[in-house]
């Protein structure tokens, strides 16, 4: 586990925004482990091929990084997690006013 791995919380929230799988053999690495990876690659900004041997094969968690890049997928996580964020701060500041 990494610092940027993603919490079973980030994940709940997360998960759902991915493709669904096609139906095809069962896969090698969850698609957790790949996102993990692309999190860990962004937080540490190494080179594909530095990803740690317990991520998925770099070529995997890249490739995936290109698919979910050109359908929008990374966008969509980004702006859900920062919605929730700021709703966060809103509670956060809202309840600070009752002091």
């Amino acid at each position: 586990m990494y610092s940027s791995s993603m919490t079973n919380e980030e994940w709940s929230i997360v998960e759902p925004l991915l493709p669904k799988k096609k139906l095809t053999g069962p896969p090698k690495w969850t698609k957790r482990q790949i996102l993990d990876g692309i999190f860990y690659q962004l937080k540490n900004g190494c080179n594909w091929g530095d990803l740690p041997k317990d991520f998925p094969t770099y070529s995997t968690v890249f490739w995936h990084d290109k698919q979910w890049r050109s359908q929008g997928i990374i966008q969509k996580i980004m702006e859900e997690l920062h919605r929730r964020l700021r709703q966060q701060e809103k509670k956060l500041v809202d309840e600070s006013n009752y002091d």
